[in-house]
């Protein structure tokens, strides 16, 4: 059982990403923006942080390399509806994979799974 942090500004996106892993009995925490989705990073030090790359204030492209210089071992999986072109960028700042929205069940469910080592 791992710990994965979902950052979101949508919660119906959260909603979809937790349901979508909610059988691998996982701990799952939500965070609806950048700044409190890095307090909860600190906080709980998950093993894996899924991030929309496009967030009201502090965003994705932001967030995932102050969680890479606080943790180099931490999975990160970025996701954007919008920000297709950032997608490579977040690969740059160090996620470990991303995802176009809406995203497929099954391709996120095997992504989590590899990045885990399950």
């Amino acid at each position: 059982m791992a710990r994965i942090l979902i950052i979101d500004d949508e919660e119906y996106i959260r909603s979809a990403v937790r349901s979508t892993l909610s059988d691998g009995g996982h701990e799952i925490r939500e965070a609806n923006d950048g700044e409190s989705g890095l307090r909860m990073f600190r906080e709980s030090r998950p093993d894996l942080v899924i991030t929309d790359i496009m967030m009201p204030g502090k965003g994705g492209l932001e967030v995932i390399p102050e969680m890479r210089e606080a943790d180099s071992e931490v999975k990160i999986i970025a996701m954007s509806a919008l920000g297709y072109d950032a997608l490579p960028k977040a690969i740059e700042l160090g996620a470990n994979h991303t995802f176009e929205l809406p995203f497929d069940p099954r391709a996120l469910v095997e992504a989590v799974e590899r990045l885990l080592g399950e």
